[in-house]
């Protein structure tokens, strides 16, 4: 499985490359965003939402699931830190056949029902600013992206 490893020193460095992989994005895109508490999960995530054309998102931690269909295309940001598993199945994997784009924080809690087809993005705490993020392809469309961008 090829990797791909960008470090970035700020949130606008973050937000970059955010923009960089909605710039290639289709129907049914599903992210994954693992990492430490305040390693730029939601700094990504709301970079991707802005490039979409939505301003106004935040972090779903007590909802779960965020809708947002102002965009492009549907946005749909999850944050299941909260959930113990992925048994607690709350119609998550229904959200990878909607035609939007999923992006996930805390993805590895519920690895099991993820589609086999999706980008995976982990974030390491490096420096005071500075983040390792490592793009893990799985699927040609995928790979695709990570070749366009890096």
């Amino acid at each position: 499985m090829e990797e791909y490893k960008i470090t970035t020193r700020s949130d606008n460095e973050t937000i970059a490359i955010a923009q960089n992989i909605e710039s290639e994005k289709f129907p049914n895109m599903v992210i994954c965003l693992n990492g430490e508490l305040g390693s730029g999960k939601t700094v990504f995530a709301k970079g991707f939402a802005h490039s979409m054309g939505i301003d106004e998102i935040t972090s779903p931690t007590f909802t779960i699931i965020k809708e947002y269909t102002g965009g492009e295309l549907p946005l749909y940001h999850m944050d299941v830190y909260r959930l113990e598993d992925s048994s607690e199945d709350i119609g998550i994997s229904e959200y990878f056949d909607k035609g939007g784009v999923t992006i996930i924080e805390w993805a590895d809690t519920i690895k099991d029902i993820l589609p086999k087809e999706r980008l995976d993005i982990r974030f390491k705490i490096t420096g005071e600013n500075t983040r390792v993020i490592i793009l893990n392809p799985h699927g040609e469309k995928y790979n695709s992206i990570c070749e366009a961008i890096i």
